[in-house]
């Protein structure tokens, strides 16, 4: 099978604790988008943080590059299509750009067309991306690339934006290393932001180590809260401080297995935790 063909029997339709329709991945079996359901979280963790609107209606003639990373059930990648077709005429184009092994999970939340919000333009926009990998309208342009994660960003255009969502660390460490990061930050033009649910320690410290500014990022519905990198930490409304790298020394699980054997060192001399 080769890896842009739905795999549909690895993944299933559920129904979360608060009663929304999500994703559960067989292999993995983690929920994707669980508690509130996808387009929810997707507006909660990434659209709005992002400030996709306001982006969007800066004058620029470039296209604003949207890197989805995990593409799953196309949620994230969605909303911020529905919210570029909103957008006046006036406003610049966005070129959104999913990343994921398998177009499995999006196949069956098209076939759960209703339950998934992909009626009407989000659902042709959707079937066009199952068949050819591209769909284009005159706001938004929606593209797929296939293959594992993260040597496939070696194929990504400069991001504006980027939706990190893939499965969790502990289904997926390669995801979120050092090296990944690094392969992301590589792929950032200046004043990128990259939004995550994951607030784990050793996610932040991964993205710090791969040269990104880190802060914390809007709460999650388990009380919780995601994490914001940006290339420059001036975009960076609650970066982290001190006093986090004070818990980061005292913490049993500080860094992801590729971290330098210097990773407490190198972090705590990055611009961002000493004194102007």
């Amino acid at each position: 099978m080769s890896p842009t063909e739905p795999r549909e029997l690895d993944c299933e339709v559920v129904e979360t604790s608060l009663g929304a329709p999500a994703i559960r991945d067989r292999v993995t079996g983690e929920v994707m988008h669980p508690v509130v359901g996808p387009a929810i979280e997707a507006s909660r963790l990434y659209v709005e943080p992002s400030r996709l609107a306001t982006r969007l209606a800066e004058p620029d003639a470039h296209p604003l590059v949207l890197l989805d990373v995990g593409l799953g059930a196309g949620s994230n990648a969605i909303a911020a299509w529905r919210l570029s077709a909103a957008m006046p005429g006036t406003a610049r184009r966005l070129a959104i750009v999913s990343f994921d092994h398998s177009l499995g999970a999006l196949a069956l939340a098209v076939e759960h067309a209703a339950e998934f919000g992909f009626e009407g333009e989000a659902g042709v926009a959707a079937r066009a991306l199952l068949t050819d990998r591209r769909h284009e309208t005159a706001r938004t342009s929606w593209s797929f690339v296939p293959g594992e994660l993260p040597e496939t960003l070696a194929q990504a255009p400069l991001a504006d934006v980027v939706f990190w969502d893939p499965f969790s660390p502990k289904a997926n460490p390669s995801l979120w290393s050092v090296a990944a990061f690094a392969a992301l930050r590589r792929v950032c033009r200046a004043g990128a932001t990259v939004h995550t649910y994951s607030g784990a320690t050793a996610t932040r410290s991964a993205l710090l180590l791969a040269g990104f500014a880190v802060g914390v990022g809007p709460s999650t519905n388990a009380g919780k809260f995601g994490t914001l990198a940006a290339t420059d930490r001036e975009t960076l409304a609650e970066p982290l401080d001190r006093r986090w790298l004070e818990r980061l020394s005292r913490s049993s699980a500080a860094f992801p297995a590729d971290a330098p054997t210097d990773a407490l060192a190198r972090v705590a001399a990055l611009p961002q935790f000493t004194p102007a």
